[in-house]
């Protein structure tokens, strides 16, 4: 039978990888998006296509550039899983970029939020449209059985801060998108999901470090210690594994227990 097949945006580093890695010991071809970072993608799918030999799977692995901002690239993206593996049973919109500059709200710049939200909204909303649309389509020819988006949002999405306006707004609205698919696919037997991460290791935090070092050992988080791209990528095998068969619209926090509020 052929393997299930996953479109993981930025997914060179960072939570993307992790989310990758973990979809290959399952035993998943994968369409490995990024927008910039060539030899990080290639890294990662070389270090997927061993994963899975590790567990005993043989999968496909390719690097796709595409910036999901733009409508063309989002084409090109979902064209490549069609030609290589001619189904999709798995979409994760993870790619986003930081607030650029991170200015004050009173000062923020709109060209700035508008390349933001182009990315880490409009990129994620008509990437998942388009998606479903095929899901749809694979579901009523009997490829696919519960097909599932997963969309990466933060914590950001309900804790404010005023110098990354643009960020926190954009992920609250995936918040809203993730429910919005969940009733609309419903019908169609595909499950989204919101995956809501607290403060993970990589490249975007990796300038805050020290900061949250100082945060997490004052106890900002229950579980004392930073989350790692496996974290996430452990959960979203468990949605990708079906463990959640009466679920959709949900959301998942994997933030060590930051949401949690305390006396």
């Amino acid at each position: 039978m052929a393997n299930k097949s996953a479109i993981i945006t930025g997914a060179s580093r960072g939570i993307g990888r992790g989310i990758s890695l973990e979809l290959a010991t399952i035993g998943y071809d994968l369409v490995v998006n990024y927008a910039g970072n060539k030899q990080a993608a290639e890294k990662t799918v070389e270090d997927c296509q061993e994963a899975a030999q590790l567990a005993g799977h043989s999968i496909t692995a390719l690097a796709v550039k595409a910036d999901v901002g733009q409508a063309e690239e989002r084409d090109h993206l979902v064209e490549a899983a069609r030609i290589q593996f001619g189904r999709l049973d798995l979409l994760v919109n993870n790619a986003g970029i930081t607030s650029i500059g991170r200015a004050d709200i009173l000062k923020a710049k709109e060209e700035n939020f508008d390349q933001l939200m182009s990315v880490n909204l409009k990129g994620p909303f008509f990437l998942t449209q388009q998606a479903a649309n095929w899901m749809i389509e694979l579901t009523k020819q009997g490829i696919v059985e519960s097909p599932k988006v997963v969309t990466i949002s933060s914590v950001s999405a309900y804790t404010v801060s005023v110098n990354r306006a643009d960020y926190c707004m954009a992920k609250a609205a995936l918040g809203m998108m993730t429910k919005l698919y969940a009733v609309r696919l419903a019908e169609h037997g595909i499950r989204v999901y919101e995956i809501c991460p607290g403060i993970i290791a990589s490249d975007m935090t990796a300038p805050v470090q020290t900061k949250y070092d100082k945060l997490i050992a004052e106890g900002l988080t229950p579980i004392p210690r930073w989350g790692q791209p496996h974290d996430i990528g452990k959960t979203i095998k468990a949605i990708a594994l079906d463990y959640l068969p009466f679920s959709t619209g949900e959301v998942i926090n994997v933030d060590g227990g930051f949401h949690l509020r305390t006396l």
